[in-house]
């Protein structure tokens, strides 16, 4: 297993996290997965055997459950891995009971370690934008948490790049402690990052986790174009709707390619799909969680298979996004004083020109 330092931080990560939003299969989580104690103690077990050392959770996953699932199988060993969660979405009826104010994330938190049954959490993420309370706000208490030695780094979660930038400038300016990461969603079927968030990254030395980098199951090689509707995923039926589908006959020629690189390597598709993001700039770690300890092993052979210079590039053609404005703008009149964070997006279209 590989570790990495997640962005300008010390602390290093491998290259591949178990996610826990199938544990618990509690109210609409049960879409994803419902994963018992057991269960979840075996691909735990599994996780570790790898070398993958940080486990991702939220308290929103099953209200509640998969932390508390989370921390009665990481009892005793505690002190061998690293926890991630994050505070935002609702959890409860009240009025204070969602947000990002400084009365939601300190008894977010609070909650979030009685449920893990630790003293702190190692990354902690806001899970989403709260446009109702100031930064200000939320950053100081983030800091506040991190003085007190409950969290150790923070993170953002699903920001768009001025909500990012905003929060790294007021923190910056007031002296309190910044994201050290954020976590996106970013795969092959959607490479929507690629035009601020990543960029982004790069010029503020920010690591990256990725959710659902198979895009909820579409990219593991058993959905093709010709496909009986009774193999079609939750996505393409309507019965889980994360990650969107806006091109269809996109993603199948990306499967298409997924599967002949595969085949190549003897590996299946999904493994190719996870090298494929470790291979991007500024990635830290993918978040894997599986309904299956099958899928899960699969998953976890992707931290040892390395793609050819040619095969990335095969990926990348298929499933390029088209430059949107200010890039298609800035490559034609820009691209003699490109830095590193805008080569990023744009280098691969210099390359082709």
């Amino acid at each position: 297993m590989e570790y990495r330092q997640l962005g300008r931080s010390g602390l290093r990560v491998s290259a591949l996290t178990l996610g826990t939003m199938t544990f618990g299969g509690r109210g609409g989580f049960s879409a994803v997965g419902a994963t018992d104690v057991d269960g979840a103690r075996r691909q735990v077990d599994l996780c570790l055997d790898a070398g993958v050392n940080l486990i991702d959770t939220a308290d929103v996953y099953s209200s509640g459950l998969s932390e508390e699932i989370t921390g009665e199988v990481i009892k005793g060993r505690r002190d061998s891995l690293l926890l991630s969660s994050k505070v935002r979405m609702s959890m409860g009826d009240g009025p204070n009971d969602a947000g990002l104010s400084r009365h939601h994330i300190i008894a977010g938190c609070e909650a979030s370690l009685r449920r893990l049954g630790t003293d702190h959490i190692d990354i902690y993420h806001v899970h989403e934008w709260d446009g109702h309370t100031r930064l200000e706000e939320t950053m100081s208490a983030l800091d506040s948490l991190v003085s007190a030695g409950k969290v150790r780094y923070l993170a953002a979660s699903n920001y768009a790049g001025w909500q990012l930038m905003k929060a790294l400038a007021i923190a910056d300016s007031r002296g309190l402690e910044r994201f050290s990461a954020q976590q996106i969603y970013y795969s092959l079927e959607a490479r929507d990052a690629e035009y601020e968030l990543i960029p982004l990254s790069i010029d503020q030395g920010l690591g990256i986790l990725v959710w659902s980098p198979l895009a909820g199951g579409l990219l593991s090689g058993k959905y093709r174009r010709n496909a009986s509707p009774s193999e079609q995923t939750r996505q393409l039926s309507g019965e889980w709707h994360e990650p969107p589908v806006r091109d269809q006959e996109k993603l199948y020629d990306t499967i298409e390619v997924l599967v002949d690189v595969a085949g190549a390597h003897g590996v299946s598709p999904a493994q190719v799909a996870l090298a494929w993001l470790l291979a991007k700039p500024a990635v830290t770690s993918l978040i894997i969680g599986a309904r299956t300890d099958e899928q899960l092993r699969d998953n976890l052979g992707a931290a040892s298979l390395a793609l050819t210079e040619d095969e990335l590039e095969t990926l990348d053609k298929v499933s390029a996004p088209d430059l949107i404005y200010p890039h298609w703008h800035q490559l034609a009149t820009a691209a003699d004083r490109l830095g590193p964070a805008d080569l990023s997006l744009l280098g691969r279209h210099l390359q082709s020109s």
